[in-house]
């Protein structure tokens, strides 16, 4: 990745806090706990984190000759992007870019812009707050934490739709490296704007997000059922051409997988309409990241805004679209370097005296010290080794009982199972042999003989036209193949007189 932004000693950060600015949500992640606070109080121990919008980004791919050096690619990229996307050559645009695998002679860099008015209308009041925010990143690079985490395999084709308050975009990765992102016109706002629209009034919103978040398309109320149909059609329609044109520019034939989610939790019923509209099995976005939190359900952006934070922390892996960055530390500082050496000089001056006597007395301390800790961790760590052991026995006795009460739990299910298809699912040969009947004055067809032998059945037809016969069993096998197994009717013959005889054989399920 490239970045024109200056990098700060990180070493004192005590806890993380992610921010949503659209919704005015904070989190922070402190002693292995992710909670969200109303209020957060500027401390410098913070490493502050944020996303932007993919809407509020403008983005482009650019091809830079690989032997151009390091040291002048983030001037080129500058100017390339200022050329390519057409932007004010009197505003200065906050660039950034992250470096994509190529096997061709150029080197791809994706590149992401923001305005700076953009970035202070959202950020600016943080920023007064909590005096400096140190990472903003586009939101579609957030899911690049999932495979650094090995949480998704970076395998194939992967496309990520997500439905934020603000902004529903779609993303593309190939082989866990970033591909492509798209915003459309179909936020959480947006479809509650059209819904309105449609139903000809303003409903409660509070109603409708509700009935949207917990029952989603499958809900029994008609009104809601039948206009959240025909906007989520619109959606997977937008979304499908976005898919059309991704493989036709990025040259690939599949999607491996399809994670949908939203901000306030999975929608319901969203995954049958991928499979109806775009042909793709679906998967809610909601990952378990083993992070501890005292909320039914976050916002998985902040989870991976958390992530993301992680990764920034030990190696500035990820694109930073700040223009807010926090002070450089004291000792980077003119003014601070400028103390340090003064009084260091001073120091040096008077401390060569002194220092073989503190020296000795300092070490003497140093090792009464540290024999009283040996002989209390010793302590200690024998105590500690006695309570594994018991607690190890336990957790064998605990195995042993768990295997032999989950095979008496397993023995009960089937017997239950079995007993239940038996009383619930069985259907009597009497109602299918009267639903036959019903279906034969369809036909105009008799029968003359009836057999059966457990679950099979002959039946000795008669009509005056072997055409009624046929269409007949065409009619019992499509309308019965739910509970016929085999039909057959080896022949239809012309009996005594102008009527058709056949034997058909039915073997039900």
């Amino acid at each position: 990745m490239l970045s024109k932004k200056n990098k700060n000693d990180n070493s004192s950060i005590k806890s993380i806090v992610t921010l949503n600015v659209y919704r005015d949500k904070k989190y922070i992640f402190q002693n292995d706990i992710f909670k969200q606070e109303k209020k957060i109080a500027y401390n410098k121990s913070n490493f502050i984190a944020s996303y932007i919008n993919n809407k509020d980004v403008i983005s482009t791919t650019i091809t830079v000759s690989k032997n151009i050096p390091d040291s002048d690619l983030a001037d080129i990229i500058d100017i390339r992007a200022y050329e390519e996307l057409g932007l004010d050559q009197a505003s200065d645009y906050i660039i950034s870019s992250v470096e994509s695998e190529s096997d061709s002679e150029e080197r791809i860099f994706h590149v992401f812009v923001a305005n700076p008015d953009v970035l202070d209308k959202l950020f600016l009041s943080v920023k007064n707050d909590l005096k400096y925010i140190d990472l903003i990143t586009p939101a579609p690079l957030l899911y690049k934490a999932l495979y650094k985490r090995e949480i998704l395999k970076g395998d194939g084709v992967h496309c990520f739709m997500y439905f934020t308050q603000e902004d529903s975009f779609i993303t593309f990765y190939r082989n866990g490296e970033y591909l492509y992102s798209k915003s459309i016109d179909y936020s959480l706002h947006q479809i509650y704007d059209k819904y309105c629209e449609m139903v000809g009034e303003k409903v409660d919103p509070k109603e409708f997000y509700s009935t949207l978040e917990l029952e989603g398309l499958k809900t029994f109320k008609a009104e809601y059922q039948q206009n959240f149909m025909k906007i989520f059609s619109d959606v997977f329609i937008s979304i499908n051409d976005i898919i059309i044109y991704a493989k036709r520019a990025f040259e690939f034939e599949t999607i491996d997988h399809l994670f949908i989610g939203a901000e306030n939790g999975p929608i319901v019923g969203l995954d049958e309409y991928s499979q109806n509209y775009l042909g793709l099995q679906a998967t809610d976005f909601n990952f378990n990241y083993n992070i501890e939190n005292n909320e039914w359900y976050i916002d998985q952006l902040q989870f991976l805004m958390l992530l993301t934070s992680l990764d920034y922390i030990d190696n500035k892996n990820a694109l930073n679209l700040t223009k807010y960055p926090r002070p450089p530390a004291f000792i980077n500082r003119a003014s601070g370097q400028f103390i340090i050496a003064t009084t260091a000089s001073i120091a040096i001056g008077l401390a060569y005296p002194l220092y073989f006597l503190v020296g000795s007395y300092v070490n003497d301390a140093k090792i009464s010290l540290l024999e009283v800790k040996d002989k209390k961790l010793t302590n200690e760590a024998n105590r500690y080794r006695k309570i594994l052991e018991d607690k190890i026995n336990q957790i064998t006795m605990l195995d042993k009982d768990i295997d032999k009460h989950l095979k008496i739990y397993n023995d009960k299910s089937k017997t239950l199972i079995a007993i239940y298809n038996k009383k619930v699912n069985y259907k009597l040969k009497s109602e299918i042999l009267h639903e036959f009947a019903k279906e034969l004055d369809l036909f105009n067809v008799r029968v003359k003989n009836i057999s059966s032998n457990n679950n099979i059945f002959e039946l000795l037809l008669s009509a005056k036209n072997d055409r009624d016969i046929t269409e007949f069993i065409k009619y019992i096998s499509d309308t019965h193949y739910d509970t016929i197994k085999n039909i057959e009717i080896k022949e239809i013959y012309k009996g005594n007189g102008t009527t058709y005889n056949g034997l058909l054989k039915v073997e039900l399920k």
